[in-house]
């Protein structure tokens, strides 16, 4: 099957990644904020577009060579929060800032595999952040089945767990 990708170098001024996750979340301009003033992302104001009643239908934020894309739930839509991925200066300085302003953690900075960090966090609207950063030189942390932490897997299983729980219909 033939790929139906476009390639990066193809794109059009301005439009982010090849991929680019949208959001749909209660308070859509707040967590514009959240992502501008924690992760050092950059409104695109020109993409800002709210309805007559002031809820977005549309907003962009510049995150590194993405754009995340959000909106207020509109009548009759669902929220819809997003698992995302981040790769950042240093984790655990991210999640402090981000819980100071009101994300939760849900793993805290940890070795992982690649000469990585990882850790994860919720924002206030419910999107489940994994977070990385590069550390040259840690060695790759020992797997949980041979002895080694297990951080990783038991946090994200819990949260995703509590979700489930949470909504059982999806």
């Amino acid at each position: 099957m033939a790929s139906h990708l476009l390639p990066a170098s193809a794109l059009p001024p301005g439009a982010g990644a090849t991929l680019n996750p949208f959001v749909v979340v209660d308070g859509a301009a707040d967590l514009v904020t959240f992502v501008v003033e924690v992760l050092g992302g950059v409104e695109i104001a020109e993409a800002r577009t709210p309805t007559p009643d002031g809820r977005l239908i549309h907003a962009e934020i510049a995150v590194g060579d993405a754009h995340l894309m959000l909106a207020d739930p509109q009548d009759g839509w669902p929220r819809q929060p997003g698992l995302l991925q981040l790769w950042v200066d240093d984790v655990a300085a991210t999640l402090d800032d981000a819980s100071a302003r009101g994300a939760r953690v849900v793993t805290p900075a940890t070795p992982f595999y690649g000469e990585t960090t990882l850790g994860r966090m919720v924002d206030p609207w419910g999107n489940l952040w994994w977070l990385y950063a590069p550390a040259p030189g840690q060695p790759d942390p020992t797997a949980a089945w041979e002895g080694g932490d297990d951080t990783v897997f038991r946090t994200i299983d819990a949260e995703m767990r509590s979700r489930a729980s949470a909504n059982p219909e999806a």
